[in-house]
Protein backbone atom coordinates (compact mmCIF):
# COMPACT_ATOMS: atom_id res chain seq x y z
CA UNK A 1 0.00 0.00 0.00
CA UNK A 2 2.38 2.54 -1.07
CA UNK A 3 2.84 6.09 -2.91
CA UNK A 4 4.54 7.62 -4.62
CA UNK A 5 4.78 11.74 -4.94
CA UNK A 6 6.01 12.98 -8.44
CA UNK A 7 7.32 16.45 -8.41
CA UNK A 8 8.64 17.82 -11.10
CA UNK A 9 9.88 21.09 -13.65
CA UNK A 10 7.79 21.49 -16.53
CA UNK A 11 9.04 20.17 -19.70
CA UNK A 12 11.25 17.39 -17.79
CA UNK A 13 9.11 14.56 -18.45
CA UNK A 14 7.46 14.24 -15.20
CA UNK A 15 4.07 13.59 -16.17
CA UNK A 16 5.43 10.71 -18.45
CA UNK A 17 7.63 8.90 -16.32
CA UNK A 18 4.24 8.67 -13.56
CA UNK A 19 2.15 7.12 -15.90
CA UNK A 20 4.80 4.25 -16.84
CA UNK A 21 5.58 3.48 -13.26
CA UNK A 22 2.03 3.43 -12.48
CA UNK A 23 1.51 1.22 -15.55
CA UNK A 24 4.25 -0.87 -14.38
CA UNK A 25 3.39 -1.40 -10.52
CA UNK A 26 -0.43 -1.04 -11.41
CA UNK A 27 -0.94 1.54 -9.42
CA UNK A 28 -3.39 4.53 -9.82
CA UNK A 29 -2.38 7.59 -11.54
CA UNK A 30 -3.47 10.85 -9.96
CA UNK A 31 -2.69 14.02 -12.29
CA UNK A 32 -5.44 16.22 -13.88
CA UNK A 33 -7.98 13.39 -11.66
CA UNK A 34 -7.53 15.45 -8.81
CA UNK A 35 -8.98 18.41 -10.65
CA UNK A 36 -11.80 16.37 -11.12
CA UNK A 37 -12.14 15.63 -7.32
CA UNK A 38 -11.58 19.06 -6.08
CA UNK A 39 -14.02 20.11 -7.87
CA UNK A 40 -16.60 17.71 -6.68
CA UNK A 41 -15.87 18.44 -3.03
CA UNK A 42 -16.02 22.08 -3.91
CA UNK A 43 -19.01 21.95 -5.86
CA UNK A 44 -16.94 23.96 -8.69
CA UNK A 45 -16.63 23.31 -12.28
CA UNK A 46 -13.06 21.49 -13.26
CA UNK A 47 -12.74 24.75 -15.63
CA UNK A 48 -12.53 26.43 -12.34
CA UNK A 49 -9.91 24.82 -10.30
CA UNK A 50 -7.90 24.39 -13.31
CA UNK A 51 -7.97 28.07 -13.92
CA UNK A 52 -7.08 28.76 -10.40
CA UNK A 53 -4.42 26.61 -10.28
CA UNK A 54 -2.84 28.14 -13.34
CA UNK A 55 -3.82 31.41 -13.59
CA UNK A 56 -2.70 32.75 -10.33
CA UNK A 57 0.37 34.34 -9.59
CA UNK A 58 2.36 34.59 -13.16
CA UNK A 59 0.30 31.66 -15.13
CA UNK A 60 1.61 29.21 -17.76
CA UNK A 61 -1.58 29.55 -19.17
CA UNK A 62 -1.32 33.78 -19.37
CA UNK A 63 2.26 32.91 -20.94
CA UNK A 64 0.94 30.93 -23.48
CA UNK A 65 -2.20 33.52 -24.68
CA UNK A 66 0.39 36.03 -26.07
CA UNK A 67 2.42 33.33 -27.51
CA UNK A 68 0.38 30.29 -29.33
CA UNK A 69 -1.04 30.24 -32.76
CA UNK A 70 -4.72 31.62 -31.94
CA UNK A 71 -6.84 28.06 -32.59
CA UNK A 72 -4.61 26.51 -29.91
CA UNK A 73 -4.98 29.34 -27.46
CA UNK A 74 -8.72 29.74 -28.03
CA UNK A 75 -8.70 25.93 -27.24
CA UNK A 76 -6.52 26.06 -23.66
CA UNK A 77 -8.24 29.13 -22.46
CA UNK A 78 -12.17 28.20 -23.11
CA UNK A 79 -13.68 27.49 -19.63
CA UNK A 80 -16.73 28.21 -17.46
CA UNK A 81 -16.86 31.48 -15.85
CA UNK A 82 -17.72 30.22 -11.56
CA UNK A 83 -14.96 30.61 -9.49
CA UNK A 84 -13.46 28.71 -6.42
CA UNK A 85 -11.64 30.36 -3.38
CA UNK A 86 -8.04 29.83 -3.02
CA UNK A 87 -8.42 29.03 0.47
CA UNK A 88 -11.29 26.38 -0.24
CA UNK A 89 -8.85 25.15 -3.13
CA UNK A 90 -5.67 24.69 -0.76
CA UNK A 91 -8.00 23.16 2.48
CA UNK A 92 -9.88 20.45 -0.60
CA UNK A 93 -6.55 19.67 -2.22
CA UNK A 94 -4.99 18.49 1.47
CA UNK A 95 -8.22 16.20 2.27
CA UNK A 96 -7.88 14.49 -1.58
CA UNK A 97 -4.26 14.15 -1.37
CA UNK A 98 -4.58 12.40 2.15
CA UNK A 99 -7.90 10.26 0.81
CA UNK A 100 -5.68 8.88 -1.86
CA UNK A 101 -2.54 8.03 0.35
CA UNK A 102 -4.59 6.32 2.80
CA UNK A 103 -6.09 4.45 -0.12
CA UNK A 104 -2.54 3.74 -1.18
CA UNK A 105 -0.68 2.11 -4.67
CA UNK A 106 -0.95 5.25 -6.31
CA UNK A 107 1.48 7.65 -8.31
CA UNK A 108 -0.05 11.11 -7.21
CA UNK A 109 1.85 14.45 -9.64
CA UNK A 110 2.72 17.44 -8.45
CA UNK A 111 0.31 19.86 -6.75
CA UNK A 112 2.50 19.93 -3.36
CA UNK A 113 1.54 16.72 -2.72
CA UNK A 114 5.12 15.78 -1.45
CA UNK A 115 4.50 18.21 1.80
CA UNK A 116 0.81 17.55 1.92
CA UNK A 117 2.26 13.79 2.96
CA UNK A 118 5.60 14.64 4.56
CA UNK A 119 4.41 12.44 7.57
CA UNK A 120 3.22 9.55 5.83
CA UNK A 121 4.02 5.66 6.07
CA UNK A 122 5.16 4.36 2.86
CA UNK A 123 4.87 7.38 0.53
CA UNK A 124 7.68 8.26 -1.63
CA UNK A 125 8.97 11.24 -2.56
CA UNK A 126 10.51 11.87 -6.03
CA UNK A 127 11.96 14.85 -8.06
CA UNK A 128 12.25 14.83 -11.98
CA UNK A 129 14.67 17.21 -12.95
CA UNK A 130 16.28 18.35 -16.20
CA UNK A 131 18.39 20.59 -17.93
CA UNK A 132 17.09 23.70 -18.93
CA UNK A 133 17.69 23.35 -22.77
CA UNK A 134 15.97 20.35 -22.46
CA UNK A 135 12.88 21.85 -21.07
CA UNK A 136 13.00 25.05 -23.61
CA UNK A 137 13.30 22.32 -26.54
CA UNK A 138 10.19 20.53 -24.82
CA UNK A 139 8.07 23.53 -25.04
CA UNK A 140 9.33 24.21 -28.76
CA UNK A 141 8.62 20.72 -29.91
CA UNK A 142 5.31 20.50 -28.02
CA UNK A 143 3.33 23.83 -28.89
CA UNK A 144 5.55 24.95 -31.97
CA UNK A 145 7.25 27.80 -29.98
CA UNK A 146 10.17 29.69 -31.69
CA UNK A 147 13.38 29.44 -28.73
CA UNK A 148 12.67 32.91 -27.37
CA UNK A 149 8.88 32.23 -27.09
CA UNK A 150 10.12 28.68 -25.48
CA UNK A 151 12.23 30.49 -22.95
CA UNK A 152 9.55 32.47 -22.18
CA UNK A 153 7.05 29.60 -21.34
CA UNK A 154 9.73 27.83 -19.53
CA UNK A 155 9.86 31.11 -17.23
CA UNK A 156 6.47 31.75 -16.75
CA UNK A 157 5.45 27.79 -15.79
CA UNK A 158 8.74 27.79 -13.02
CA UNK A 159 6.50 31.24 -11.34
CA UNK A 160 3.60 29.47 -11.47
CA UNK A 161 4.96 26.28 -9.67
CA UNK A 162 6.77 28.95 -7.20
CA UNK A 163 3.45 29.73 -6.41
CA UNK A 164 1.36 27.25 -5.81
CA UNK A 165 4.12 26.13 -2.92
CA UNK A 166 3.92 29.39 -1.54
CA UNK A 167 0.05 28.90 -1.44
CA UNK A 168 0.99 25.49 0.42
CA UNK A 169 3.59 27.81 2.31
CA UNK A 170 6.47 26.33 1.28
CA UNK A 171 9.86 27.30 -0.19
CA UNK A 172 12.38 24.85 -0.69
CA UNK A 173 10.48 22.42 -3.11
CA UNK A 174 13.73 21.81 -5.43
CA UNK A 175 16.15 21.21 -2.39
CA UNK A 176 17.38 17.06 -2.94
CA UNK A 177 16.98 16.64 0.99
CA UNK A 178 12.96 17.10 0.67
CA UNK A 179 13.28 13.44 -1.53
CA UNK A 180 13.90 9.83 -1.47
CA UNK A 181 14.86 10.01 -4.96
CA UNK A 182 15.86 12.76 -7.31
CA UNK A 183 16.12 12.21 -11.18
CA UNK A 184 17.51 14.24 -13.72
CA UNK A 185 15.61 13.33 -17.14
CA UNK A 186 18.63 15.06 -19.39
CA UNK A 187 20.80 12.30 -18.19
CA UNK A 188 18.79 9.19 -17.52
CA UNK A 189 16.04 8.00 -20.19
CA UNK A 190 12.68 7.60 -19.53
CA UNK A 191 12.60 3.68 -19.20
CA UNK A 192 15.93 3.90 -16.70
CA UNK A 193 14.27 6.34 -15.00
CA UNK A 194 10.98 4.31 -14.56
CA UNK A 195 12.72 1.41 -13.21
CA UNK A 196 14.16 3.57 -10.36
CA UNK A 197 11.52 4.87 -9.35
CA UNK A 198 9.73 1.65 -8.86
CA UNK A 199 12.41 -0.13 -6.70
CA UNK A 200 11.39 2.27 -4.23
CA UNK A 201 8.46 0.36 -3.26
CA UNK A 202 9.73 -3.33 -4.11
CA UNK A 203 9.73 -5.29 -1.35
Amino acid sequence: MSVITISRQFGAGGRTLGEMVAKKLRYEFYDNEVIQMVSIKAKVSAESVDALEKETGGTFKKAIADIVPKSLKDMILSRKQDTIDEEIYVDVLRKIIVEIADDGNAVIIGRGSQYVLKDHDNVFHVLIRAENADRVKFFEEKYDLTYDQAVRAVGQDDRRRANLYRKLGETDYDQPDRYHLVLNTSKLDFETASELICELVKP
